[in-house]
């Protein structure tokens, strides 16, 4: 299963060549994704409005994994309108080690979009394989927000089952919609984004009658309404709306990029690893209920399959005879854990974490 849970994953893309000579920067006869390094990197960057570019190591599993997919890609989207250029970095080259800092890469493969010459950056947040990845930057290259004029433009755009945000106004014009626009050009990596004029065409939620951020969600409430347009007021709204008041570690890969968002919160986190074939119906329920009465005050929490989550035992030295186990990992890198625990012992002990009771858990080495 792969994740950026316990180890990082990035990606990078890469627009517009249509002017360009691809042997001239070093791609090999018959391939489409370009060959950078130190010595032609900033110039073809410079010349592009959007570009992508995968860092990888040729040691590296996942990244010979995603070689042929990627380019495939490439091979499909070099006669898009205009043409998406993918590009490629050997970040395990020693001549190449000031570029992969200069990009914080930290792991493989690391695959990043670089906007207007490279002045705007964002973390490739897509599918690895071809398909998912042409569908991907397709939507990149085009406007950041679609409209949706329709009920069936709503059901085309929008899928049930991912977070969508939409802007509902009076009219495409103003501040608040020329700030919601700069918002999904900022965030439209991360997140897909619409705008109407009617909120009866959406899915869910009421009709409105001032400007309204909405973000639908397949968990929780479904749907949330947000009303202030400073940028930085709706991405911080987005980010905290966007993940579950619970989130699932499980084998799904639908999961996985809550949990990812999960792990990147600045929150304390709270996670519990139980059984899920056996005891996931005596937890969930209770589990969810305490971290309702929490929610706010600076802790996030999990809730984890033994199955799925063994790196994660690894992780902090733990073993599957301790579950059902609660363990809450604080910003300063404290742990705090209680081992076998019963749902009704969930919130007293999390009251006692609170106030100061519980003594924080160190890992030692076993008696020689």
């Amino acid at each position: 299963m792969e994740t950026r849970v316990w180890s990082g994953i990035l990606v990078i893309s890469m627009s517009l060549l249509a002017l360009f000579n691809v042997s001239a920067f070093g791609a090999e006869e018959g391939e489409k994704v370009l060959t950078l390094d130190h010595s032609n990197f900033s110039e073809t960057v410079s010349k592009h409005n959007f570009v992508v570019v995968e860092f990888y190591a040729p040691w590296c599993g996942h990244c010979q994994a995603l070689a042929p997919e990627y380019e495939k890609a490439a091979s499909i989207l070099s006669s898009h309108d205009p043409p998406i250029v993918l590009a490629k970095v050997d970040a395990n080259d020693e001549s190449n080690r000031e570029l992969a800092s200069e990009f914080e890469i930290q792991g493989f493969p690391t695959i990043k979009i670089l906007r207007n010459g490279g002045k705007n950056i964002q973390e490739y947040k897509g599918p690895r394989e071809a398909d998912g990845i042409v569908d991907f930057l397709k939507k990149q290259v085009g406007p950041p927000s679609a409209e949706i004029k329709s009920v069936e433009d709503a059901g085309n755009l929008i899928n049930e089952e991912k977070i969508y945000v939409v802007g509902v106004f009076q009219k495409f014009s103003g501040e608040e919609f020329e700030k919601f626009m700069t918002l999904a050009e900022k965030l439209r990596s991360d997140y897909d984004f619409g705008h109407t004029l009617d909120a009866k065409l959406l899915p869910r939620g009421e009709s409105v009658n001032q400007p309204t951020l909405r973000l639908l969600k397949p968990f929780d409430e479904l749907f949330v309404d947000f009303h202030d347009f400073q940028v930085d007021a709706m991405e911080k709204f987005i980010e905290e709306a966007s993940i579950p008041i619970v989130t699932i570690f499980n084998s799904d890969p639908s999961n996985h990029p809550y949990v990812n968002k999960f792990f990147e919160s600045p929150n304390a986190k709270a996670m519990l690893f139980v059984n899920f074939s056996k005891e996931l119906d005596n937890f969930q329920s209770n589990y969810k209920d305490v971290a309702v009465l929490y929610k706010g005050k600076g802790i996030s929490f999990l809730l984890g399959d033994l199955e799925a989550n063994q790196g994660a035992f690894q992780y902090f030295g733990l073993t599957e005879d301790q579950a059902p186990l609660l363990i809450i990992q604080t910003t300063d890198g404290q742990k705090y854990l209680t081992a076998n625990i019963e749902p009704d012992q969930i919130a007293p002990w999390l009251k006692d974490y609170r106030d100061g009771q519980v003594k924080p858990f160190i890992r030692s080495e076993p008696v020689p």
